[in-house]
């Protein structure tokens, strides 16, 4: 009989998430009432050019890579008017709207934010963005300029915004709005502003997971339950996700192990099993399994969430041949799911030989990366992170480390023994930029280039 002390432990878990919500609440509208604004421009003449635009210019390299820069009265998100860029009918057309602020104060936190609406840019991410580039007092420019992601759209308009640490020797900022390359299309920029805000709070998360691998245990429910020592253990040292292997429903099996023998629905038996030990620990648990969905076997990693649920599910795309003789059917879509701590996503093994699987969770803002894994190129696995600027967590059986990376490939913890179970506490706030490239992440979702199709690669 289950303890019924589950029950209280749950609603205590309740309480507090609902009492943290309401302070990450309250701890937003402080910082909201706390900002000063330095810049706000949503109201432009319409029919100027950027010499008649107080306070604004336009910027390209050279006059033969021009876009056409004027104001409009239309479309517009703010008071009236916005800044307009065509693509000028030239495809090496490059070039931005700048306004320089003046009064930043290095080491101080700074909130951007632009409005944009697009028409004939197929591929607004790297053809439409704004950059903030910090300026010394002397001129010249102040560590490396930033790239300001998009974080919402509303009515057909998409937000650039986000906070930036100014450099230590930054005395200004040039906020420049771009369109790249686009020959036929427009971009129109409104509700542009520029506010001091306070440091942001620190956003922690413990990830844990657990270099194990059952032998010879029985059938597919106690190859499972082999696991769930590991899993308490990790929830009793606070972890609020934890990742364990691949095929957890065949890796112990001791006679006829193949995921066609062993697989099952989800939810099902095993997800059961999981989803009692992360509502026990109001943990989230992340495992991989063959999944029976009718005629079709699957390779599938899922997401079960503190309350027990099964709350997402990844098919292993990138399957090797020994998978496919088995009688594994690949998946076709790379998800990312929302936590309470921030955004995941995961990946499987045989996935971790290709750049497209992490490159796919990163471009769709995936933090943490968890991949149960069989085992595999150390070296790769380091590559996922570094390439794509994420966390990277592996929870193996064979050559490749049981390990949490960081995001320039470095090792944060690393299982040296089996059974074990590691783990680590993650500031996913926390930014790691490179001396003379930048904050890498943002720079990569931006420069990628998504527009060049390879036909040997695409048949």
């Amino acid at each position: 009989m289950r303890n019924p002390g589950w029950r209280l432990a749950l609603l205590a878990a309740l309480i507090l998430l609902a009492i943290a919500t309401v302070e990450r609440g309250s701890a937003r509208a402080q910082d909201q009432a706390q900002a000063r604004l330095l810049f706000s421009a949503s109201s432009f003449e319409p029919g100027q050019t950027p010499e008649q635009v107080d306070g604004w210019s336009a910027w390209s390299q050279r006059e033969q890579t021009r876009p056409e820069f004027t104001t409009a009265e239309l479309p517009s998100i703010g008071d009236g008017g916005s800044l307009r860029i065509g693509g000028a009918s030239n495809s090496s057309a490059h070039g931005c709207w700048v306004r320089v602020v003046e009064g930043i104060e290095p080491g101080k936190y700074y909130r951007f934010e632009a409005w944009y609406t697009a028409r004939a840019v197929p591929f607004p991410r790297q053809q439409v963005f704004s950059r903030l580039d910090w300026v010394r007092g002397d001129g010249g420019r102040a560590g490396q300029p930033e790239y300001v992601p998009e974080t919402i759209s509303e009515g057909g308009w998409n937000c650039n915004s986000g906070v930036f640490r100014a450099p230590d020797n930054a005395a200004a900022v040039e906020l420049e709005l771009y369109l790249s390359f686009a020959p036929q299309g427009a971009v129109w920029w409104d509700k542009i502003s520029l506010s001091e805000v306070p440091p942001p709070a620190e956003r922690k998360v413990r990830v844990a997971t657990v270099n194990f691998q059952p032998h010879s245990v029985g059938d597919s429910r106690a190859s499972v339950a082999a696991y769930i020592p590991y899993l308490e253990q990790a929830g009793r040292n606070g972890a609020d996700i934890v990742c364990i292997g691949e095929g957890i429903n065949m890796a112990g099996v001791s006679e006829g192990r193949s995921y066609s023998q062993v697989a099952e629905p989800i939810p099902g038996p095993a997800t059961a099993m999981l989803g009692e030990v992360a509502r026990k620990y109001g943990m989230y648990i992340i495992g991989a399994l063959g999944e029976l969905d009718g005629p079709a076997i699957y390779n599938t990693a899922v997401l079960i969430d503190r309350e027990g649920r099964v709350t997402g599910k990844y098919r292993k795309v990138h399957l090797p041949r020994e998978e496919i003789e088995a009688g594994v059917t690949p998946g076709n879509a790379y998800p990312v799911f929302d936590t309470d701590f921030g955004r995941i996503g995961m990946m499987i093994c045989w996935d971790m030989q290709y750049v497209d699987p992490a490159r796919a969770l990163a471009v769709q803002g995936a933090e943490i990366i968890f991949c149960p894994i069989w085992g595999g190129n150390a070296t790769l696995a380091k590559a996922r992170a570094i390439e794509n600027q994420t966390f990277l967590v592996t929870s193996a059986y064979s050559d490749l480390p049981t390990a949490i990376y960081g995001h320039w490939g470095e090792l944060l913890a690393e299982a040296t023994e089996e059974p074990s179970v590691i783990w680590t506490d993650l500031d996913l706030n926390a930014t790691f930029p490179n001396q003379w490239l930048g904050d890498m992440r943002l720079r990569f979702i931006r420069e990628r280039r998504a527009d060049i199709k390879l036909p040997a690669l695409e048949n």
